[in-house]
C-alpha cells in the first residue's frame, strides 16, 4: 500500500500498481454498527450485507456483562483453523496492585536459555516447535502427495491441510502462553526490569539461526513485559545489546567470545562467570544509566513506549521519585 501512494506522487512512474485485496479474508472488522448483542451478552447477530445470522458467545473470563455498549468501540471476527473467534475492542483502564520492593533486574534474552537474569536465574528455551517438528514434517510430507496440480483438490487434501494448520495453530498458541507466564512472573517479582532491544528481523536473515530465533519468540515476550509493565506501574527499559557479551561486567575489558564460547574469562581481573549472565548484569548497568540520566535531566517526560523510537529509549511511568532513585542506588553484585 505504501509503495502504491509514493508511485502515485512520483510523477516519472507510470504503472502505478493499483493494491490487489485479499479474495479470501480470515477476519472482518465492525466498529459500532453491523452487529447487535443481546441482552444477556451471550448472543451476537450481525445486521450487515452478508447476514451471518446469530452466533451463540462462550467467553471463557468475564463476560461482557460488565461492560456497557459504549465502552465496546470495536468487534473483530476472526477465523481460525479450529473455528471462528470474536474479539472486542473495550475502553477499559486495566491497573494491579504492585508493592515496591526494590527489586532490580536486567535479562539477556538467549537460545540455549530462554532467557539469563542478573542474579544467575534462568528460564529454560521451551523449543516448541523442535519438539513438534517430527510431526509436522510427517503430516506436510503427507499433504504434499495429495497434492494435485492443476486439478480440483480432494477432500483429503482438504482433510490434511486441516491437520497441519492445527499443528502450527497448536506451536503458535503453545509460544504465547509460555511468554505471557514468563512475562508476568518476571513483572510481579521486580520493580525494574532491563532488558535488550533486540532487532530480530535483522537477526532472523542469519539462515543458520532463524528457525530457532523464530522458535524463541524473543519480540512476543517483550511486547508483553512492556504491556504487564504498564498495567503494574514498574519501570521498564529497553537498552541497545551492542557489546553486552564482550565487555567485562566488573573491569569494562573487552573480551572477545564466539558463539561456543559459554564462560567469560577476564584476564585483567580474573572474573569467571557464564556468558549470558555477564551479560544480564551489563545490560542492568546500562539501564541503571538510563534511569540515572532521566532523573537528572528529563524529569517531566513521564511515559516513553521502549519500541516507539528505537533502542536505548525509557519507560518510566508517574512515581514517587524517591523510589527511581532509590532503584538507581541499588547497584548490582559485581560477582
Amino acid at each position: 500500500m505504501s509503495r502504491f501512494y509514493a508511485n502515485c506522487r512520483n510523477t516519472s512512474v507510470k504503472k502505478k500498481g493499483f493494491p490487489k485485496f485479499k479474495k479470501h479474508s480470515r477476519s472482518v472488522e465492525y466498529k459500532v454498527t453491523g452487529y447487535k448483542l443481546s441482552d444477556g451478552r451471550r448472543k451476537i447477530t450481525f445486521k450487515d450485507g452478508f447476514q451471518a445470522g446469530t452466533f451463540d458467545l462462550w467467553c471463557s473470563q468475564k463476560t461482557l456483562v460488565y461492560y456497557s455498549e459504549q465502552q465496546i468501540k470495536r468487534v473483530r471476527v476472526v477465523r481460525r483453523i479450529d473455528g471462528y473467534y470474536c474479539q472486542f475492542l473495550i475502553d477499559y483502564s486495566r491497573e494491579e496492585k504492585h508493592e515496591f520492593t526494590g527489586s532490580i533486574v536486567g535479562i539477556d534474552l538467549g537460545l540455549k536459555e530462554f532467557y539469563t537474569d542478573s542474579n544467575g536465574n534462568t528460564v529454560e528455551n521451551p523449543r516448541y516447535l523442535r519438539k513438534s517438528e517430527k510431526r509436522l514434517k510427517k503430516a506436510q510430507r503427507k499433504l504434499s502427495k495429495r497434492f494435485q496440480k492443476g486439478k480440483k483438490q480432494s477432500n483429503n487434501y482438504h482433510k490434511q491441510r486441516k491437520r497441519v494448520a492445527k499443528l502450527h495453530l497448536k506451536v503458535s498458541r503453545q509460544r504465547k502462553d509460555k511468554a505471557i507466564k514468563n512475562a508476568l512472573a518476571l513483572v510481579q517479582s521486580h520493580d525494574l526490569v532491563v532488558y535488550e532491544a533486540l532487532k530480530v528481523s535483522n537477526m532472523v536473515k542469519n539462515h543458520k539461526l532463524a528457525k530457532s530465533i523464530s522458535d524463541a519468540s524473543w519480540y512476543q515476550f517483550t511486547i508483553w513485559v512492556n504491556y504487564f509493565a504498564k498495567i503494574h506501574k514498574i519501570t521498564c527499559i529497553a537498552v541497545p545489546p551492542h557489546f553486552t557479551t564482550i565487555d567485562c561486567s566488573v573491569c569494562g575489558t573487552k573480551v572477545e567470545k564466539t558463539l561456543s564460547t559459554r564462560t567469560h574469562q577476564c584476564q585483567r581481573c580474573g572474573t569467571v562467570l557464564d556468558r549470558d549472565r555477564n551479560a544480564a548484569i551489563n545490560i542492568l548497568k546500562k539501564g541503571l544509566q538510563y534511569l540515572g540520566k532521566y532523573l537528572n535531566g528529563t524529569v517531566g517526560q513521564t511515559e516513553t513506549d521502549p519500541n516507539a523510537l528505537g533502542e536505548s529509549d525509557l519507560w518510566v511511568f508517574n512515581r514517587d521519585i524517591e523510589d527511581l532513585s532509590r532503584l538507581v542506588e541499588q547497584g548490582i553484585p559485581t560477582r
